[in-house]
């Protein structure tokens, strides 16, 4: 009985879309929450439409996972790597983002082409230049790099960040059932009516929304000098997308870099990218906020991140329903995004951890130099001063550069690579 109830189980989260439950709902709206504010922020700073950028970013998460099978539970938002460089071309074009859009485009689609070149390589080759100690301090990198932002968005009103961190604290560390695979979206409410006693929501955000609008979807322009100056950016995204899906196995406990494979999970994202720049959308790239969703409720279905994909693509015609979301303080964000950034630097602790308790990798010189040059390199934007930070920083274009995670990716692949060689002339 337990086998065919398991058996059922399986069926129904391996079919593409499907609500079983209002519990269903819940909980991909906690993955809706958590991507919000990121997912809005970047056509804010950009002058690209929100409402678009919601839109292409469901419909792009829903690409991805028609693409790798419906496996890999993330989700696609907008991409903060690209601001500057739409900026750049904006400016350069008259405040005519079309442009910034067909650089987008044609980097979704060197994307395309990196997966087919990835695809050509074999699964044991890039466990090879991605060894335990190489992806353990990367991912520590991604979380620890994320963690000052949540801070700097809690800042607005400490009092209500601080509530609202407690809240889901207190409920992952005493909740139970149901109730512990909630504490996102719980914590959110409680800071949300919290915001509403002390007066710090803007109402006028949801009085002043149409009820029903259709997004203002664009198509792209091309020009040569907007896409030489965008399209780099793949070099630099291209290891965060690496450490974004290793990251996601590991808080899950499966291989993604295995089964679907890199090759497809590339595909996925660029494919994501490509479409939002057809439709006026910012570049999608997989979310550190969901992740960190991923790894506090302990519920691994990919269906939820295609509900809440779903979600996203119908808030994107509600006006009402979006403005609501959007009126949530960033403090309150700010709070919840510290714990979400907080655990993805944990999991690559325990990636570690577990590696050496294994017996997968020691502790000697070569392990421990890789890891440290990583956790320095990427960590140097964040938490060092832009002046020592420039150090470990290479300029490739006036408005591209390679440093944080990229860098130390890079950095920590080659670094292993020159001491395997080293370790077999030695033999």
């Amino acid at each position: 009985m337990a086998a065919i109830t398991a058996k059922k189980k399986m069926e129904v989260e391996n079919r593409f879309l499907t609500i079983t439950s209002g519990k269903d709902i819940l909980l991909a709206l906690q993955h809706l929450i958590a991507m919000f504010g990121a997912t809005v922020l970047v056509p804010m700073l950009t002058g690209l439409n929100p409402s678009v950028a919601l839109f292409s970013a469901g419909a792009g998460t829903l690409i991805f996972h028609l693409v790798t099978g419906g496996t890999v539970p993330v989700f696609l938002g907008s991409s903060f790597a690209f601001i500057a460089v739409i900026n750049i071309v904006k400016e350069a074009n008259g405040g005519d983002l079309a442009y910034a859009q067909g650089g987008i485009f044609v980097a979704g689609m060197l994307y395309v082409l990196a997966s087919l070149l990835v695809k050509k390589v074999k699964y044991e080759t890039i466990k090879k230049f991605l060894p335990s100690y190489v992806v353990g301090p990367m991912i520590i990198v991604i979380g620890l790099t994320l963690v000052p932002t949540a801070y700097g968005m809690a800042q607005g009103n400490l009092i209500l960040a601080s509530v609202t961190l407690l809240t889901a604290l207190g409920i992952n560390l005493f909740g139970k059932g149901m109730l512990k695979q909630m504490s996102i979206i719980t914590a959110v409410a409680v800071g949300y009516i919290l915001s509403l006693i002390l007066g710090q929501v803007d109402t006028t955000i949801i009085t002043s929304a149409a009820l029903l609008e259709m997004p203002a979807f664009t198509l792209p322009k091309f020009n040569l000098n907007a896409v030489l100056t965008i399209a780099p950016v793949v070099l630099a995204v291209f290891m965060e997308h690496v450490g974004d899906i290793t990251t996601n196995g590991q808080v899950v406990g499966k291989d993604f870099i295995k089964t679907p494979g890199l090759h497809r999970t590339l595909l996925g994202d660029g494919l994501a990218t490509a479409f939002a720049a057809l439709v006026g959308g910012p570049a999608n790239t997989t979310y550190g906020e969901n992740t960190g969703v991923l790894a506090i409720t302990k519920n691994y279905n990919p269906q939820l991140l295609r509900l809440a994909a779903a979600f996203a693509v119908v808030l994107a015609f509600v006006g009402k329903l979006g403005g609501t979301l959007r009126s949530i303080p960033t403090p309150v964000m700010g709070g919840i995004s510290i714990i979400l950034f907080s655990m993805i630097a944990l999991i690559g602790g325990k990636t570690l951890k577990k590696a050496y308790e294994d017996k997968e990798v020691k502790v000697e010189a070569k392990t421990v130099i890789t890891g440290l040059a990583i956790l320095v390199i990427g960590l140097a934007p964040t938490y060092l001063p832009a002046d020592i930070a420039s150090f470990f920083t290479i300029k490739i274009t006036d408005a591209i550069s390679l440093s944080g995670l990229s860098l130390a990716a890079i950095a920590g692949i080659i670094l292993n690579s020159v001491f395997s060689m080293f370790g077999k002339k030695q033999k």
